[in-house]
């Protein structure tokens, strides 16, 4: 036999050796099948990462809003209505009650709601609250959308979270990000309330908008983006302010058009760490007086200037925003305990607490 015959043969023995050999060791070959390529492109092509459920459980109940003026018309010297304000709002309940931010509509003699099926609607004013910068609406409507809240969802950095809105009056619009921080303080003019930060992008008529997780449940609602300078915007920082807050001020504007708040009358400011380790304290662990207001109730009840305060009610103070929501919370006229640090020496002392309106 020719020695190139043999070659030949070889090579076809050895061939068909190994598809025996894949045969036995893998069975799915013997099926005839050929590799599933366009098969896998549609089974990706179903198993997209969206968001589209949370938009549909949470959009409907987000509205636009616009405030109206009166002006003097450039005709006959009259006044008439004009446009002045833009920003978005969202459904709450369906008793018709939106929540909104109170820049958006506090100069307005006339407030109307655009609802996303097409309604447009004139609302009245239940509340505002300045120091958190919410205000409360009400329209008069059946059908109503209402935004998913699930009151047990604690935002954490690093959650999905969606904008919606209505930026620049170009139509709904919704952005996404994460929850970049918690509890940011200090950024509003009144310093009180702790922020969502978030780098889902807000901005002109956003404000009042949604702030969603993935599920398309309440987790704030959009008030700000972070300005270096009036003329300079610092893109992918942005605020919400928190839904429990948002619960709790919605219910105090419901129930008494506005927000009462208890204060004592005292200005307060972080522990300096090396003075808690002399006075062997945790420097989290309390507020140091830096002024107390002349004839307030903390002034009446004898606290002092450097004094350091420790427990309201026999519970640990956690730092400044702590004593003032703690404080917040009670109602004018009742009795608190305030333990303090003076001079190494702690105090109790009891403090009746007034109306936070009342020294503004």
């Amino acid at each position: 036999m020719p020695s190139a015959l043999r070659y030949i043969l070889k090579s076809v023995a050895i061939g068909l050796l190994f598809a025996v050999f894949l045969l036995i060791f893998f069975p799915p070959l013997r099926n005839n099948q050929e590799l599933p390529f366009a098969e896998q492109i549609e089974s990706y092509s179903g198993q997209v990462a969206s968001y589209s459920s949370a938009v549909r459980r949470a959009a409907p109940a987000v509205v636009n809003i616009y405030s109206q003026t009166y002006q003097r018309s450039n005709i006959n010297s009259q006044p008439e209505l004009r446009p002045n304000g833009l920003g978005s709002g969202i459904i709450m309940s369906d008793k018709g009650y939106v929540l909104t931010n109170l820049h958006v509509i506090e100069q307005a003699d006339q407030v109307l709601v655009a609802l996303q099926d097409g309604r447009l609607l004139t609302a009245n004013m239940v509340g505002g609250d300045a120091v958190t910068d919410l205000a409360v609406l009400q329209i008069d409507a059946s059908n109503l959308p209402v935004i998913p809240q699930n009151p047990s969802y604690l935002p954490n950095v690093g959650d999905i979270v969606l904008a919606i809105g209505n930026p620049y009056n170009i139509g709904q619009t919704v952005t996404q990000g994460i929850i970049s921080a918690t509890g940011r303080s200090g950024i509003s003019s009144t310093g009180r309330q702790d922020f969502l930060q978030t780098d889902a992008a807000i901005n002109r008529g956003n404000s009042g908008g949604a702030l969603v997780n993935s599920r398309g449940e309440l987790v704030g609602i959009n008030t700000s983006a972070y300005h270096i300078t009036q003329d300079t915007e610092s893109y992918g920082i942005s605020f919400a302010i928190p839904q429990q807050l948002i619960s709790r001020i919605m219910t105090s504007l419901i129930r008494d058009g506005r927000v009462i708040r208890g204060s004592i009358g005292v200005v307060g400011g972080p522990v300096n760490p090396v003075m808690a380790r002399l006075w062997g304290i945790e420097a989290q662990s309390g507020i140091m007086i830096t002024e107390v207001v002349p004839g307030g109730p903390a002034a009446q009840a004898g606290v002092k200037t450097s004094d350091v305060m420790l427990a309201i009610n026999q519970e640990p103070v956690k730092g400044v925003t702590d004593v003032l929501d703690r404080v917040a919370e009670v109602r004018p006229g009742e009795v608190i305990q305030v333990k303090l640090l003076r001079d190494g020496e702690e105090v109790e002392l009891a403090i009746e607490v007034e109306d936070f309106d009342k020294r503004r």
